[in-house]
């Protein structure tokens, strides 16, 4: 589970912020910060994997927590979340390598939206001790994919990533492949892999059976439905 730290000065702001974040049961928030200063501390002195930023706050702002952290090389992910929509503002979270940048107020589907950004780079580092370029192609293309969330797929699944998925196995219809093997074609983790196989064989786009004759542990195999 993904340790957060809410960093807000406005109480229902953070409240609200903290009801998303739990809606995800990859995620536990263990703290809420009113400043930058306190955040900071905080950061310090806990393991945080993710943080929640405002950009407007007293005594220190969102940027000049993120470059902190940047310069304390704090092992931590950072979410913008501000009604600081200027292009200097954007540009310099960006510059600092924030996962996802939210413009105040926003729907809950775009929050989730980037808590899965987070969790799929997340897989992708924990799968892959070294990468190949379309692998660092799936991860750059998560941070520039559209805004935009279809409230017809479940929590976890994205249209953009979906649609790939969906054309790798259409292009390779007469084949059958494990996830593993899906996973380094297409550029993602084998645990993304996984989510989205599930959800097209409850869809009936694609078929899968037990492979035993592997010598070893059964795998799974996935082709296209006809």
């Amino acid at each position: 589970m993904y340790e957060v730290l809410i960093v807000e000065d406005d109480p229902m702001v953070a409240m609200i912020n903290k009801q998303y974040v739990n809606q995800n049961n990859h995620f536990h928030v263990c703290a809420v910060c009113r400043d930058g200063n306190s955040a900071l501390e905080y950061l310090q002195n806990n393991v945080i994997h993710l943080v929640i930023l405002d950009q407007y706050m007293p005594q220190m702002n969102g940027l000049t927590l993120l470059r902190m952290i940047r310069e304390k090389e704090l092992p931590v992910s950072v979410i913008m979340v501000t009604a600081a929509n200027d292009s200097t503002t954007i540009e310099e979270a960006l510059r600092l390598g924030i996962v996802d940048y939210l413009v105040k107020p926003f729907y809950n589907s775009r929050f989730q939206q980037a808590l899965e950004t987070f969790i799929s780079r997340q897989d992708a580092f924990h799968d892959l001790s070294a990468f190949k370029q379309h692998h660092i192609d799936a991860l750059l293309e998560n941070n520039l994919k559209s805004s935009k969330t279809s409230e017809q797929f479940p929590k976890g699944i994205q249209e953009q990533t979906l649609e790939k998925m969906c054309q790798f196995m259409k292009e390779n219809r007469n084949n059958e492949f494990t996830s593993e093997v899906i996973a380094d074609k297409v550029g993602l983790s084998r645990v993304t892999v996984r989510r989205y196989m599930n959800y097209l064989l409850e869809k009936g786009s694609i078929v899968g059976r037990m492979n035993y004759e592997t010598g070893g542990r059964p795998c799974m195999l996935y082709r296209w439905n006809e």
